[in-house]
């Protein structure tokens, strides 16, 4: 049931909160995001206010669906209503996957659907682990790929949207909980795809590596595929800068640096221990105020050079 609270001043009713947005009923066929300036890492909300964090995010957002109108691909964008909101076309969210067949139509996918470009962040990790075997990536067999090598072709994955923390999937599994078929699936990451392909060809003309990302993605009442929700920022993808990168630096431009940040501190390490015990997990804590400040330039400075326009 959408929780009972108002807009302040208006009608709307809020349908969701997230970690970072709150989702408002417009009508039938709308909804409005309200992007917070929350940062979560590891499924946990950090408690620090990042100026102007959710302005960059719902900006860049826009940016990124008006050029993927223009190449053809299905959105579920209406417009921007202010700085820090937009409008989109109202989806339904299912969260029982046995009421989620090749028939429904009007819904979220319950999946986040992953491509990856680089061996980078958790990747690295599930290679050493021998959780991903280098020839899967397109390696032959006993190449160890160094951190931030590039892939020698997209690697494809998907986890869990709806559940309280994010799950890898097998292929199977995602085809079984979402509704697809699995030439709807195949479809999916061929759009995705060819986004990756537009992205790349924007950034890499300002300076930047897309280096990999995520996306979410629903169908309309004709069982059409729209892209949703919000792709190619910081909090969704990683990015690089090119110059640093061909002299060997993988430097994080991205959420990314905030989640190194909570690994150097010990937090991660303390996090994952208690979630594997299934102990009470610790509270995440604050940002300091000099890395709230750095975390707020860096989501600006970078919605500037992804989109070449100005943030004021």
């Amino acid at each position: 049931m959408p929780d009972a609270d108002y807009r302040a001043g208006s009608s709307m009713e809020l349908y969701r909160q997230g970690k970072v947005k709150k989702v408002w009923i417009v009508d039938d066929d709308t909804f409005e995001f309200e992007f917070t300036n929350n940062i979560s890492v590891f499924d946990k909300i950090i408690p620090s206010d990042i100026p102007f964090k959710g302005e960059t995010l719902c900006r860049t957002s826009a940016y990124w669906f008006k050029l993927c109108e223009e190449a053809g691909i299905k959105t579920d964008f209406k417009k921007l209503v202010g700085g820090d909101r937009m409008r989109v076309k109202r989806v339904n969210v299912i969260p029982d996957y046995s009421k989620l067949n090749h028939k429904t139509t009007n819904y979220l996918i319950p999946l986040e659907f992953i491509c990856r470009h680089y061996n980078a962040g958790s990747m690295n990790d599930r290679i050493k682990d021998g959780e991903i075997k280098p020839e899967e990536l397109g390696y032959p067999k006993g190449h160890v790929p160094a951190y931030g090598e590039k892939l020698p072709r997209k690697f494809f994955e998907t986890t869990t949207k709806l559940e309280k923390v994010d799950r890898n999937l097998t292929r199977e599994e995602a085809i079984q909980i979402s509704g697809l078929t699995e030439k709807e699936y195949d479809h999916v990451f061929d759009v995705i795809s060819t986004i990756d392909d537009i992205i790349a060809k924007e950034v890499g003309s300002r300076g930047l590596i897309h280096v990999d990302g995520k996306k979410e993605f629903a169908y309309d009442e004709k069982r059409n595929l729209m892209i949703v929700d919000t792709f190619g920022t910081l909090d969704e993808d990683r990015w690089w800068d090119k110059a640093q990168y061909e002299q060997g630096k993988m430097v994080e431009l991205s959420k990314e640096m905030v989640r190194q940040y909570y690994r150097d501190i010990g937090y991660h390490e303390k996090l994952m221990k208690a979630r594997k015990l299934k102990q009470l997990e610790p509270d995440i804590p604050p940002l300091p105020k000099e890395k709230v400040e750095e975390v707020s330039q860096l989501y600006i400075g970078l919605f500037e050079r992804m989109t070449g326009q100005k943030f004021r």
